[in-house]
């Protein structure tokens, strides 16, 4: 059995909030866990220390058994200073657009020592 620390939501609608729960991967979101370790509300102030209860030992326990932190929860777990949080990159996401391409290699191209005159060109023609 995979186990997983992950957030369940509850609240109403357009006002969440999160349960941290210890749960099979298998199960929904929202359904079956095996144990609550704290809440999470994002409505709060950062500053607010109500925001974020969490048992960090009862999480250290249960990473120790084999449970795997989501991504949102190695960010909590990465600020109280239990786990280290690998940086991530994703490369896709700096690719510019196709247009930003062209518009890239039409300013290199007017930028180039000699292309100076064909710079001018379209500039007169518009």
């Amino acid at each position: 059995m995979s186990l997983v620390i992950r957030m369940a939501r509850a609240g109403t609608k357009k006002r969440p909030f999160y349960h941290i729960v210890v749960a099979d991967s298998r199960s929904p979101r929202d359904g079956r866990f095996i144990e609550r370790l704290g809440h999470f509300n994002p409505l709060l102030p950062k500053e607010k220390t109500e925001r974020l209860k969490f048992d960090l030992e009862k999480a250290k326990a249960w990473i120790a058994k084999g449970a795997q932190p989501s991504d949102r929860i190695m960010r909590f777990l990465d600020a109280a200073g239990v786990l280290k949080r690998p940086k991530r990159n994703n490369p896709e996401k700096a690719v510019p657009r196709k247009e930003r391409k062209a518009k890239e290699e039409a300013a290199k191209a007017a930028a180039a020592p000699g292309a100076a005159p064909a710079a001018a060109a379209p500039a007169a023609a518009s």
